[in-house]
């Protein structure tokens, strides 16, 4: 503490400053690698954490290219002495920025006889329907299809959609939910999470304009950039990718801009005294009640009621589930931020003059981030459990979506079904199971005592 004491009374210049940096943070570019390095050795002991890992990644791959691998239209046909590339066309049609060619409108991929064609592996959608293997075909039942190309290998549901086709298509909605979820859970609590363990009670100082205008611009911020727009959000996501987008752009816009303005009115209140005064922000207790209202009630009944009053989206059921997971990450990194801030690293970096807004997001985080891999592989496995229940018991995703849950729920009512209930549960079970051997994999990587 000698030498902290010592720094903090003199005045560095930039260069003198850059060096005394590299010389006390604790974590320059070669400890870094040395530690990840580390980590990397530990998790490759557990074999079947490695395991696991290879296994997701081929999931991935297969929900990233489901449109290739199971699909009624074809990679590539010649049509009309024309070549066209109707999946790559469907893309563009999709996010708003291509249309059909008029050869190709209305037209019954599966019965064209096209001059050439390469069709997937899998020759249905998950919506294709196949009127005549329609109402629970099984996988070992005679079929009524031209060739064995065309067979139905997991069998169909009621209404003749191939069971394996929806199963493909269903790992990308898996994925993206949990995916995008656990994105949106660590970006809410690692800020929160964050700024409650390295302000703590005591280190915002804001006017009291700015707190006295801060909370009605956030409020009506949320309130005009989304909730009334909750509907354009919605029909513009059926619509295309890109308008989605474009309006999504647009509300963030609104609640920023309502922020900034009340900012702004906070700013120009400053010039009364009494306005200018200087309080502190309780950011850890705001945080740490939040974390314990949001606990207190039982997440799964919050999502229920939430999705259940709105209209049904997939990227309704994304957002709801990360707005609601939020709360073991920000433990996670607020307990770190606590211990990592009384070292002597960041002490240093503040001796040496470095704004808290740098020492936080260059230094203090990424130093915190380990252990917030732990809560996001088994949030991941979560998250596909709840959009998995959801859509079994009906709600959030659109009901011509096939999931896996919604797969599970075909097969209620009937015993004669079963593979419409086993395979999708095969699929979830296995899913939960290798996500989860993963976040032990790295709980005992990142723990420091299994080095040796």
């Amino acid at each position: 503490m000698g030498i902290l004491n010592h720094l903090k009374g003199i005045k560095f210049s930039k260069g003198n400053a850059k060096h005394f940096k590299n010389e006390l943070s604790p974590t320059p570019t070669k400890n870094s690698e040395a530690y990840w390095a580390f980590v990397k050795r530990q998790f490759n002991k557990n074999k079947r954490a490695v395991f696991s890992l290879y296994l997701v990644g081929f999931m991935a791959f297969i929900a990233l290219f489901a449109d290739f691998i199971a699909n009624e239209k074809p990679i590539y046909c010649k049509y009309n002495d024309k070549s066209y590339f109707p999946i790559l066309i469907d893309y563009g049609v999709q996010l708003g920025i291509k249309k059909w060619p008029k050869d190709l409108q209305n037209i019954n991929w599966i019965d064209t006889d096209f001059q050439k064609v390469v069709r997937p592996p899998i020759p249905y959608s998950a919506t294709t329907q196949d009127i005549i293997n329609a109402g629970f075909v099984s996988p070992f039942e005679k079929q009524d299809v031209p060739s064995v190309r065309w067979r139905h290998w997991l069998g169909t549901e009621a209404l003749g959609r191939d069971v394996l086709s929806a199963l493909i298509h269903g790992t990308r909605i898996a994925f993206a939910v949990g995916i995008v979820s656990m994105s949106i859970a660590s970006l809410i609590g690692i800020i929160l999470g964050a700024l409650a363990g390295y302000f703590g009670d005591n280190r915002i100082l804001i006017s009291r304009a700015t707190a006295i205008m801060l909370l009605p611009g956030i409020i009506f911020g949320w309130f005009y950039a989304f909730s009334t727009r909750s509907y354009i959000l919605s029909d513009s996501l059926k619509v295309s990718g890109l308008k989605f987008l474009g309006n999504l752009l647009l509300s963030f816009v609104i609640f920023f801009g309502a922020i900034i303005l009340s900012w702004l009115v906070g700013k120009l209140l400053q010039f009364i005294p009494w306005f200018k005064k200087k309080i502190a922000v309780p950011m850890d207790i705001i945080v740490q009640r939040l974390i314990e209202i949001l606990v207190s009630i039982p997440r799964l009944f919050l999502v229920i009621a939430i999705v259940a009053i709105a209209k049904p989206s997939i990227f309704l059921v994304m957002v709801v589930i990360g707005l609601t997971s939020w709360t073991g990450i920000a433990r996670f990194i607020r307990a770190e931020l606590l211990k990592v801030r009384s070292l002597e690293y960041i002490e240093a970096a503040e001796a040496l003059g470095y704004s808290r807004k740098r020492i936080l997001l260059r230094h203090a985080i990424p130093n915190s981030l380990s252990s917030v891999l732990i809560a996001i592989a088994f949030g991941i496995a979560s998250a596909i459990l709840i959009e998995s229940f959801l859509s079994f018991i009906g709600l959030g995703i659109p009901p011509e979506t096939l999931s896996w849950g919604k797969l599970l729920s075909l097969a209620r009512g009937g015993k004669s079904q079963l593979w419409v209930a086993i395979f999708p549960g095969m699929a979830i079970f296995i899913t939960v199971t290798l996500f989860n051997l993963i976040g032990e994999g790295l709980t005992d990587a990142i723990d420091p005592k299994q080095k040796r």
